[in-house]
């Protein structure tokens, strides 16, 4: 039998590591969804460069560079919230894998800057990924293996 596959640690590890990579994934989905409220800032910006007679005519029209700011502050919102929620998933995914430890860590860290799940989400995923027998996880040569199987879904 495989003393790193009946280790108890490991096991629990291998748990956290796969809860906490669902949970990413969820976390992706979520931001990503409210990074589309920015959209309606878009759309009304679209409406005063495109269409200001709806509001009005003469000095009654909102003036166009209203319009070009909410556009230009919704879509940096909306990219970046976008970004962000790709970012979390790719995270996600690495953990999943057990690879790419330091992006993994370096996400955490920013996830703790989105409260409250991020928060929640990084500070927990900092403490796994500081413990040293995952570190190991994300780094098979240490333990003496060439190749690690993917873990297994239950």
């Amino acid at each position: 039998m495989d003393n790193a596959a009946s280790n108890p640690q490991h096991n629990a590890d291998n748990d956290h590591l796969r809860l906490l990579s669902i949970f990413h994934y969820v976390v992706s989905g979520v931001s990503a969804f409210i990074a589309c409220i920015p959209i309606i800032h878009l759309v009304i910006g679209l409406i005063f460069i495109f269409a200001p007679g709806i509001f009005g005519t003469g000095s009654n029209q909102p003036p166009a560079f209203v319009g070009w700011l909410l556009v230009g502050v919704a879509s940096v919102f909306i990219l970046l919230g976008w970004t962000f929620a790709v970012v979390v998933l790719v995270a996600g995914r690495f953990m999943a894998r057990r690879k790419h430890y330091q992006l993994c860590f370096v996400v955490a860290c920013v996830e703790c800057l989105f409260i409250p799940f991020g928060t929640v989400l990084g500070v927990f995923t900092i403490l796994v990924l500081n413990r040293p027998s995952v570190k190991e996880l994300f780094n098979p040569r240490a333990m003496g293996v060439d190749y690690l199987p993917e873990p297994q879904r239950g």
